[in-house]
C-alpha cells in the first residue's frame, strides 16, 4: 500500500505539472522564438541523468503497485493519461480554430474521471473475461489472437463507444436526447476512425503485450484516441 501511495503521489505531481505545462504552452510559445537551444552545460546533463533515474524508479514503483493493487493502479494511470489527452485536445482545438481560450478545467476533470471510473475498470475486467474464455497462446499470431481481436473491435468497441458518448455527455449536463442526437450525427464516423487506429493497436496489444500491461498499453494509445474524442464530443456539429 505504501508503494502505491508513493506512485499515486508521483502521478498527482505529474498531473499538476501537466496542467501547468499546457497552460504555459498556450501563453508562452510565440513564432520566431527558439525554444530548443543547442548549448548544453554540465548542469543540464546532470538534470537529464536525474530525470532518467526518476523515470526508472517510477517505472519500478509502478510495476510493484500494478501487482499489489492492479485495478486502482490502472485507474489512476488512466485518469492521468486521459486528463492529459483532453488538455492536449484543448490546445490543438484552440490552434485549429485560431482561438485563445483558457483551459476548460471542468472538461479536463470529466475526461480524467472517465479514465479513472469507467475506462480502466471496464478494460481491466474485460481483458480478464476475454483471457479466461480464450487463454493467451504461446505464439503471438494465431487464430485465437484473430478471434480475440474480432471480438474486441466488432463487439466490445461499438458497445463501449456508445457508453463513452453517454457517460461524458451526461456528465457534461446534456440530456439523453442530446446524446442520442450526437450519436446519430457522429457515431458512424467515430467507429470508422476507431477501427483505423484500434484494429492494428489491438493486434499488437493482444499478441505481444503481457496481460498485466495490456491496460497500460491501451491507455497510451487511448491518449491519442482521447484527443480525437475530446474534440469530437465537444464540437458544435462542425467537421473535425
Amino acid at each position: 500500500m505504501k508503494t502505491f501511495l508513493r506512485t499515486l503521489l508521483l502521478f498527482i505531481t505529474c498531473l499538476g505539472f501537466t496542467i501547468e505545462g499546457f497552460t504555459v504552452e498556450q501563453r508562452a510559445l510565440r513564432p520566431g522564438v527558439n525554444h530548443f537551444g543547442s548549448n548544453r552545460n554540465p548542469t543540464d546533463l546532470r538534470m537529464d541523468a536525474g530525470v532518467t533515474d526518476a523515470a526508472m524508479n517510477a517505472w519500478a514503483s509502478y510495476n510493484v503497485a500494478l501487482e499489489q493493487d492492479p485495478l486502482l493502479t490502472k485507474s489512476v494511470t488512466a485518469g492521468v493519461i486521459l486528463g492529459a489527452a483532453d488538455l492536449a485536445g484543448q490546445v490543438l482545438e484552440n490552434n485549429l480554430k485560431d482561438e485563445d481560450k483558457d483551459i476548460d478545467i471542468a472538461r479536463f476533470v470529466r475526461f480524467a474521471f472517465f479514465g479513472f471510473i469507467l475506462q480502466a475498470p471496464w478494460n481491466h475486467f474485460y481483458y480478464q473475461l476475454l483471457d479466461g474464455a480464450l487463454p493467451p497462446t504461446q505464439d503471438p499470431l494465431t487464430a485465437t489472437t484473430g478471434i480475440k481481436v474480432a471480438i474486441d473491435q466488432f463487439i466490445q468497441a461499438p458497445i463501449f463507444t456508445v457508453l463513452i458518448f453517454y457517460f461524458l455527455g451526461l456528465l457534461e449536463g446534456k440530456s439523453t436526447d442530446d446524446v442520442k442526437n450526437q450519436l446519430d450525427r457522429d457515431y458512424k464516423d467515430t467507429m470508422v476512425a476507431n477501427w483505423k487506429l484500434w484494429v492494428p493497436a489491438t493486434i499488437v496489444n493482444i499478441a505481444f503485450c503481457p496481460p498485466m500491461l495490456r491496460v497500460l498499453f491501451l491507455n497510451c494509445v487511448f491518449f491519442f484516441w482521447s484527443i480525437f474524442l475530446s474534440i469530437k464530443l465537444n464540437d458544435d456539429g462542425e467537421e473535425v
